[in-house]
Formats: structure tokens, sequence, C-alpha cells
């Protein structure tokens, strides 16, 4: 990383906590408005967005953060290009995001059953009233 884009990072976080303050908002007033996390928006007004998931977390935090001010999140990113320069990762990570089974683990498709026996159940039953309802006459 070099110091320009460490100094441009910085700048545009200075103009957002700027804004920021002159609309008297806090963070966690944006955090509820916007549903990025707190400490997303203190690394971005930081300029500290290589903390972030991925770059693409980061580019779409920083537009959504800019709407919310009330700029033209693409125009910033499209201005501040060197800020925004991220080393994307080679490949995906062995972990799914909300997972911790590896990926194509070939037990990872284990809550199926559960599934098909709660289909077979609500048909067993619904057999069962069928003829219970043909057994009172009702049908």
């Amino acid at each position: 990383m070099h110091e320009t884009q460490t100094q441009a990072r910085k700048r545009v976080g200075e103009i957002f906590r700027a804004k920021r303050d002159e609309m008297h908002l806090s963070l966690k007033e944006v955090e509820n408005a916007t549903s990025i996390r707190m400490m997303y928006l203190q690394a971005i007004e930081e300029g500290h967005i290589d903390k972030f998931l991925s770059p693409v977390y980061a580019l779409g935090f920083v537009r959504q953060y800019a709407a919310f001010l009330g700029f033209d999140g693409q125009k910033i990113v499209d201005e501040n290009k060197e800020a925004f320069q991220m080393q994307v990762p080679k490949s995906d990570p062995p972990y799914g995001i909300g997972t911790l089974e590896k990926r194509g683990m070939p037990h990872s498709g284990g809550r199926s059953m559960p599934n098909a026996l709660w289909i077979g159940i609500g048909i067993t039953v619904l057999i069962g009233a069928f003829f219970f309802a043909k057994f009172l006459g009702v049908l």
C-alpha cells in the first residue's frame, strides 16, 4: 500500500466524518439508518477500508454511506481511484460465509433428511385425514 493511497483514504474518510458531523448524526444513528455496522463506518472515516471482509464489501459500504450522506458514491469512488485500489483474493476462502463447514463436504447436505421426514409425515397425516373423513361419511 502506498502512502498516497493511505492519504487518499483518510481524505475521503474526513469528508464523510465532516458531513456526518454537519448533519449532527452519531455513528450509531448512521448504523441504524444504513445497516452498516459501526465498526465499518468507523473504518471508512479513519481510512482503514482494507480491514473489510473483501474489496466488494468495502466499495459497497463506501457507496452506500456516501449516498446516505447525500454524496454520489460512484463519483467519489471514481474521483479517488487510488484510495479504492485493493487486492482481490485469488481464490475462494475454504469456508462459506455463514457456515463452518468446508465447501463441497459430502455431509454438508444433511439437512435434507429431516425435511423429507416432515414431508412424509405431512402426507401420511393428509391420507389419514382423508380416510377418517370417508369413514365418518363426510366425503
